[in-house]
């Protein structure tokens, strides 16, 4: 916009010529537009005039609404709009939870249904198996379910069967002539099998309890008490010890309980076991395998006669699970907890890794019957045991091949007026057995005799020899008082 400023007067109606200018008597000012229009000073407006452009006279604009009403009519909107929004978002959020509802209720129907028609297909295959009849598809892809056994439950209802056995003994020695004893020790395992008046009954291996100066026994609650020995079968490898019932307290009978045997026939390969022992002396442990085979064949011993070669076999299960020096003694159970083997590390050796045996229940029980039957030894005091009256040596089995002897104690010389003297024995005899029990070496012979009172009577098996060979013949010998068997 621009102004011009046109000062006209007007004197009495005459025009100054020299400056131009139109005077009047009062001063008016006028003031255009770019657009044409103009005003002047007495407030009047004057129409806006447009070269060559529309004249037409123009509506005069309605006044607008005030900010307020503009600030709050945005605000009502704002609120219809959050609330229609909150509504509609909320129905799809309800909408969609509703179809995956009804989806998963149709998936569910739909996997019940093909499980159900797998198991009839199952069925039928099965039905079809047994009737020898059809023939089947194998499925390029098979399921193979695993299972993990949880052997908590078998553990606590068998831990209070099994026992620490730990032995004191004295291991002699001879050189140049001179025997020489050093004293050692060793541990195994046991199981409780039974009871009588008088005595808790406990089966182990052999050689976990053979020859021992002092036998101990702990149970699982940690108290100890003496054990003896009441029977033995070396060949077998097994043993049964005894407790007296006086030298439990009430509180132990309370926590300990005797295992159930089991049949060790109906075992299957693959199927799986737990071994209980008392692994490296360290206390009772538990470790879990399966069967790795059944009937493994042994070479227990070896026995020469004068006729030929005799190797004794005996069978063993074989599992995996750990069976290390201590679990000898110890029990393998299946998984109702019943004892399906007695383990042994002998068997076993050191020579393989994952390789344990046990002597198969079914074979053992009735060895472990008999012994258990037997009249419990226990150690006589060094004054009063009883001495048969001879020296001797083992006829081990090389010498047993060489000159066709059976294996035993050799007897090299008989102590006149002692009860061997008495009761016939002569040099050259072999003993082979006492009191039934078979004798192999001079050292088991003694460990015999440390349960025998002078004035004892035990029965003797020896072979004596003849031009027909080694005869059989049984005598009985009244032990006397002795310093030591030369």
């Amino acid at each position: 916009m621009y102004e011009n400023n046109y000062p006209n007067s007007y004197n009495d109606g005459n025009q100054n010529e020299n400056d131009g200018n139109y005077r009047q008597q009062s001063n008016n000012t006028y003031h255009y537009s770019s657009g044409g229009s103009f005003s002047s000073a007495d407030g009047f407006h004057r129409e806006e005039y447009r070269p060559g452009g529309d004249n037409r006279p123009r509506r005069e604009k309605k006044g607008s609404f005030g900010v307020g009403k503009k600030v709050a009519v945005g605000i009502l909107c704002g609120l219809s709009f959050g609330i229609f929004a909150g509504v509609g978002f909320q129905a799809v959020d309800t909408a969609t939870d509703f179809l995956k509802d009804k989806a998963g209720i149709e998936q569910s129907k739909e996997a019940d249904a093909a499980l159900e028609e797998k198991k009839t297909e199952t069925q039928s295959q099965e039905d079809n198996t047994a009737k020898g009849e059809g023939s089947y598809e194998i499925n390029e892809t098979q399921m193979v379910q695993s299972t993990v056994t949880d052997v908590t439950q078998v553990v606590q209802e068998v831990m209070p069967s099994v026992v620490s056995v730990n032995k004191r003994y004295i291991e002699r020695m001879s050189f140049w002539g001179q025997e020489y004893r050093q004293e050692g020790s060793g541990s195994g395992s046991g199981i409780i099998v039974g009871q009588n008046e008088t005595e808790l009954l406990l089966v182990s291996n052999y050689h976990v309890v053979e020859s021992p100066e002092e036998l101990t026994v702990q149970f699982v609650d940690g108290s100890q008490a003496q054990a003896q020995i009441k029977g033995m079968d070396e060949d077998k490898d097994l043993a049964v010890i005894a407790v007296l019932l006086s030298d439990i307290s009430s509180d132990t009978m309370e926590q300990i309980s005797i295992a159930r045997m089991g049949n060790s026939d109906a075992l299957n390969l693959g199927e799986p076991v737990i071994a209980i022992g008392n692994a490296l002396g360290y206390g009772q442990s538990v470790t879990t395998g399966v069967v790795s085979a059944l009937d493994r064949p042994i070479a227990a011993s070896t026995v020469q006669t004068n006729v030929q070669e005799d190797t004794e076999i005996n069978t063993f299960i074989q599992t995996n699970a750990a069976i290390n020096p201590g679990n000898s003694g110890g029990a393998l159970l299946n998984m109702k907890g019943e004892v399906i083997g007695i383990t042994s590390n002998k068997i076993g050796g050191e020579a393989v890794e994952g390789m344990g045996y046990a002597i198969p229940i079914s074979d053992a029980e009735p060895i472990i019957e008999r012994l258990m039957t037997r009249e419990t030894k226990r150690k006589v005091d060094e004054e009063n045991k009883g001495y048969l009256g001879i020296t001797g040596l083992d006829v081990a089995s090389e010498y047993s091949q060489l000159y066709d002897a059976p294996r035993g104690v050799y007897v090299s010389s008989v102590t006149e007026g002692s009860g061997a003297d008495e009761a016939g024995l002569v040099r050259g005899d072999i003993i082979t057995a006492i009191d039934d029990e078979e004798i192999t070496s001079m050292t088991a012979l003694r460990d015999y005799l440390d349960y025998c009172e002078a004035g004892s009577t035990v029965t003797l098996t020896i072979m004596q020899g003849s031009p027909m060979g080694y005869q059989s013949k049984t005598v009985e010998v009244t032990l006397g008082l002795q310093n030591s068997v030369e």
